[in-house]
């Protein structure tokens, strides 16, 4: 079975008590919900990318040293049209449908945004939403998973395409992201979130717009840093191709790191450096007269194409990230880099709430073991920034997913919490949640699903 298992469809829905082997601490009490593809089929197609395969939301309930665990697919217009039609009615990352079949969908620009909401969770205190890379938030209830809808944002901010990361601002607290609207004179669109109301901050225009999967933010500063896996916006209308794959890898760019002024929304540094492609930011903060931005880098975007299903249910090669550093003067004096640890590190978190945009010490995030590239993500790793010293864990024939790091209640430390990851048995083709010790790095306990989750990508902890 191996690791294709974490690729496959998942027909099951489920709620179950599990059995806890180890004991996790007491005071761990909350929810975890995460994200991800569930679905990679339908009767009449297949999706051909890891990133497109229909959203289902897993929980993990702790009380009292118990595990709950249910799982729901998020009932979309692209989920239903797939379920009771058997088709694939919306364009996804690189998946297209049949536009001769279905070109009555894609006469309102609203319609061509798919609404599977397949990467990531956020909430507003009251409400819970899921989240893609198109600016449509499906609300579901976090107790019994069910889907309530799509978001209807208070506003006329519109765009194409977003991320699924937004961030808390340290300060205020507010939501921030961008959309990006593509035309003649695109423009990466920043704005603060309060409730279902979004407010401009800033407005970037570019050219060529690059495939941005996140962002960083500080205590004063928004950074964007752009790519250079860039898109003519008029190949998207004229080209009959799924939406990644108007893209072009154009290292003689560089990589651009905008910074922006939380205050007024006025640009402070544009700067340029070597080409290197991430998909996520692990964290960032201000330092005198410049802003560090620690990013999980790639040399290039060839990782894009090494998760195609095709690709990652073989033995293909996979690219490998690492922790690396970037230092942006902000009195025009360019961009430094290094090398953070020898480690690879994908999925990153840190300890959010405390140090999310302020100096930290700990990332968490998934690796290969002995940074082989035969074989999919098999360890997790936590990272000292400032040593460049790395932990792991690892077992053979286990794959873990991304690691969402838990502060204890009364913590005194950066790293006094737990870690919580979803962890593929490939061997038995089965699934389960592994806590460790976020000092140590050590296995606490671990609670068995009764089958295997597909591999997904984010999450979020919320605490009783």
């Amino acid at each position: 079975m191996g690791v294709r298992a974490g690729f496959e469809t998942l027909g099951q829905e489920v709620d179950v008590e599990l059995e806890v082997r180890g004991e996790l601490p007491p005071w761990l009490a909350g929810t975890l919900v995460r994200n991800g593809p569930a679905k990679f089929e339908t009767d009449k197609g297949s999706f051909r990318h890891w990133f497109d395969g229909l959203a289902m939301l897993h929980r993990f309930g702790f009380a009292e040293g118990a595990v709950t665990y249910r799982n729901r697919y998020l009932e979309t217009p692209s989920y239903l049209a797939a379920r009771d039609g058997g088709h694939i009615a919306y364009g996804e990352f690189a998946t297209d449908p049949c536009r001769s079949i279905f070109s009555r969908f894609f006469a309102h620009p609203r319609l061509r945004r798919t609404s599977n909401a397949n990467v990531n969770v956020t909430s507003d205190g009251d409400r819970d939403f899921a989240l893609t890379e198109t600016p449509i938030a499906v609300e579901f209830d976090r107790n019994t998973l069910a889907t309530v809808g799509l978001a209807d944002y208070d506003d006329a901010l519109d765009g194409h395409v977003t991320t699924a990361h937004p961030h808390r601002a340290p300060l205020s607290g507010d939501l921030v992201n961008y959309v990006l609207r593509f035309g003649r004179r695109s423009a990466y669109r920043l704005y603060r979130q309060r409730g279902l109301t979004r407010v401009p901050l800033a407005s970037l225009p570019v050219d060529r717009p690059g495939y941005l999967h996140s962002f960083a933010i500080t205590e004063r500063h928004v950074v964007l840093a752009v790519f250079p896996l860039v898109v003519n916006p008029l190949s998207l209308l004229l080209r009959a191709r799924p939406f990644i794959e108007n893209y072009r890898w154009r290292p003689e760019l560089g990589t651009r790191f905008l910074v922006v002024d939380q205050r007024d929304g006025s640009v402070v540094a544009d700067e340029r450096t070597d080409a290197f492609f991430a998909f996520h930011h692990i964290n960032a903060y201000d330092v005198d007269g410049g802003v560090v931005v620690d990013i999980a880098a790639y040399p290039d975007s060839t990782v894009v194409d090494a998760l195609y299903l095709d690709r990652v249910r073989g033995d293909a090669e996979l690219p490998l990230a690492f922790p690396t550093r970037y230092e942006v003067d902000l009195s025009g004096g360019g961009v430094r880099s290094r090398r953070l640890a020898e480690d690879s590190l994908e999925l990153p978190r840190i300890a959010y709430g405390s140090h999310n945009g302020r100096d930290y010490r700990y990332a968490y995030g998934v690796g290969a073991h002995d940074n082989g590239t035969r074989d999919f993500l098999n360890r997790l790793v936590k990272v000292d920034v400032r040593s460049g010293r790395t932990t792991g864990w690892h077992e053979p024939g286990r794959y873990p997913g991304e690691p969402v790091f838990v502060p204890a209640p009364d913590a005194r430390s950066e790293d006094d919490g737990v870690v919580l990851s979803v962890v593929l048995d490939a061997g038995v083709g089965r699934s389960g949640l592994v806590v460790l010790d976020a000092a140590t790095f050590t296995e606490l306990a671990r609670a068995d699903v009764p089958h295997a989750i597909p591999f997904g990508f984010h999450g979020q902890f919320r605490a009783r």
